[in-house]
């Protein structure tokens, strides 16, 4: 059966990087590239069909100006419009055509993460019944470097066999953000170095051993290295974001009905790469 990928646009120009790299997973993937987008129920009736009509034309002639722009193959696709509350709609659009994966572009609320919360793009990522990526960099090459923030969370698992089995050409970065009690009153004490030594070992040796548990089910998964860098875990990843710049951070989602996790907020609200969050 054909892969299904689900591209909702909402016709902006920030969307145009996420079309492309819609277009590019699509082909690469051999899946069907299938474009929605939501038209607002009031229109008045007498203009409702004239719209979609300018809509479709829209995303065809952006179609065509995208793939021109970064020398892209076409995938099969198409193009479709529905009506009614956006976010309501791409998720029913995702769970009937069973879509493989969703790709939104970034929000227009960068640097305002108290604002987050009701957006199109969070309710989406809360609902989707697949992974979502959300894409704001320009897609000149696939995805190389991509950061897998890990732990010994179930959903730090999905994710990780999410990342191994769709990339398996990339080179995989696993962080791993640690801390230990009494490291503010005790640190400098010889004997609590060495005591914090042997914990930072033997937290590597048990990560290493879930990774290759992993691993070991899977064929074909591409190279990892494992990192392990003292701190809280935001604190941790917006730092290696930072100084390695990688291409595609994959995360877990564990948010709530009406609030983010912590991680997610910062990642959205200051984009520095791809993001593409696996619900577990």
């Amino acid at each position: 059966m054909t892969r299904t990928l689900l591209f909702a646009t909402d016709l902006s120009a920030e969307n145009r990087a996420a079309f492309a790299r819609a277009l590019r997973l699509a082909y690469a993937d051999g899946a069907q590239l299938d474009i929605v987008h939501v038209l607002d129920p009031y229109l008045p009736r007498r203009v409702f069909h004239e719209v979609e009509a300018a809509v479709v034309d829209d995303i065809a002639a952006t179609l065509k100006d995208v793939r021109e722009d970064y020398a892209l193959e076409e995938p099969k696709t198409l193009i479709q419009t529905v009506a009614g509350a956006p976010y309501v709609e791409i998720i029913r659009e995702a769970h009937e055509r069973q879509a493989d994966l969703v790709v939104v572009g970034m929000h227009r609320k960068r640097g305002q993460k108290d604002l987050l919360a009701g957006t199109t793009l969070m309710r989406i990522i809360r609902s989707a019944p697949c992974p979502v990526v959300v894409a704001s960099q320009p897609p000149t090459q696939p995805w190389g470097s991509i950061l897998v923030p890990v732990d010994f969370s179930l959903t730090a698992r999905h994710s990780l066999r999410e990342a191994l089995q769709r990339f398996p050409d990339a080179s995989l970065m696993l962080l791993h953000a640690w801390s230990l009690p009494g490291e503010r009153e005790l640190g400098s004490h010889p004997y609590y170095a060495q005591w914090r030594d042997h914990e930072v070992t033997r937290l590597r040796e048990r990560l290493a051993q879930e990774i290759d548990s992993l691993m070991d089910e899977l064929a074909g998964v591409p190279d990892v290295e494992l990192v392990l860098e003292h701190g809280s875990p935001c604190e941790v990843l917006n730092a290696y974001i930072k100084r390695h710049t990688p291409d595609l951070v994959v995360i877990g989602s564990r948010d709530q009905p009406h609030h983010a996790s912590q991680m997610t907020d910062m990642l959205l609200s200051e984009p520095n790469c791809d993001v593409m969050l696996c619900r577990a």
